[in-house]
């Protein structure tokens, strides 16, 4: 085993990665040279292959897997026969411009960590007296993103009377699966008769990345969804929805002109976890069953603020 690999190893038992740092340790056990700026391999030429500290290589999603890849291979051609102290702020401002011109805030800032942590893995484990130069101010500035503004949360009557008023039995399908059973409109679209078991769906290559996902759903939105896949013939390896996100889309946005209201796909499996959650369902249930989360951080992002009038309400029923 090389140094960086038992390095890496050491480091991976102590520490809480996210997705980016983990994938830079995945392609740095994979070097032959301890020095991943002089005469290492390129990128390109990681096998992946292996496991490491309980982590595998497929529990990536694999276009993840690939841009990770696409972009270290990038800056390591750039920077590959230097010295890794020499390395300046000026020069990772210019590389991380460059690279990432027209793209989202958050793709630029998820770029940027993960150059920040791959230097501080070589200060951790090769070159101590690293100073690294992502932690300049002027980078940190420019790659920050700006607080979202609050997402809109959506009342059961509204949800409850837009989706009463649309007529199509697919369309209310769709939205009801995004409502009440907090799916993503991409896993929506994506379903198929085989993966339906009653009350029970099936996501195979969920966007966790893990091998599969359960949704839960109403039995009355079950028995519709059986009734709808019979009635309509539907093979068990078609999709039941076969079309295309933008036309899901503004199935969406028709249901809520209805009603007066603007509303997304994403508003819709938001509604499903805070009406879950302020009808007293645990914040685990709703994390894990509904959203699917990996961590209750994310889901309470989800949740939205609640306001003195409705706080008054539970503390007051809290102690009847």
């Amino acid at each position: 085993m090389s140094s960086v690999q038992a390095f890496s190893r050491a480091f991976l038992k102590k520490a809480q990665f996210t997705p980016e740092i983990l994938y830079t340790v995945f392609v740095l056990i994979h070097q032959d040279d301890s020095n991943i700026f002089k005469g290492g391999h390129h990128h390109e030429n990681v096998t992946g292959n292996q496991e490491f500290s309980g982590v595998s290589r497929t529990q990536f999603k694999k276009n993840t897997i690939q841009n990770y890849r696409y972009f270290l291979a990038v800056f390591q051609k750039q920077f590959g026969r230097r010295d890794v102290s020499e390395v300046t702020p000026d020069e990772i401002m210019e590389f991380l411009v460059k690279i990432t011109e027209g793209l989202k805030p958050s793709t630029k800032k998820l770029k940027y960590s993960l150059l920040k942590s791959l230097f501080n893995f070589v200060k951790n484990t090769a070159v101590p007296d690293l100073s690294n130069p992502c932690d300049s101010a002027v980078l940190s500035k420019t790659f920050r993103v700006s607080k979202l503004p609050p997402w809109t949360i959506l009342e059961r009557d509204a949800v409850d009377e837009f989706i009463f008023k649309t007529e199509s039995p697919r369309n209310r399908l769709m939205l009801e699966l995004m409502a009440r059973g907090g799916m993503r409109i991409g896993e929506v679209l994506k379903l198929k008769p085989q993966d339906v078991q009653d009350r029970k769906l099936h996501l195979p290559n969920p966007k966790s990345g893990r091998t599969s996902e359960v949704v839960f759903i109403p039995q009355k939105v079950a028995d519709r969804l059986r009734d709808y896949i019979a009635a309509e013939n539907i093979l068990d390896d078609k999709r039941i929805f076969p079309m295309r996100y933008t036309r899901a889309r503004e199935i969406v946005k028709s249901a809520g002109n209805k009603i007066g209201i603007d509303v997304k796909p994403h508003d819709l499996r938001r509604h499903a976890a805070t009406y879950a959650s302020r009808s007293g369902v645990p914040i685990e249930i709703v994390s894990k069953i509904i959203l699917r989360h990996s961590n209750l951080a994310t889901t309470q992002r989800y949740l939205g603020k609640i306001s003195d009038t409705e706080a008054m309400y539970w503390i007051e029923n809290i102690y009847r």
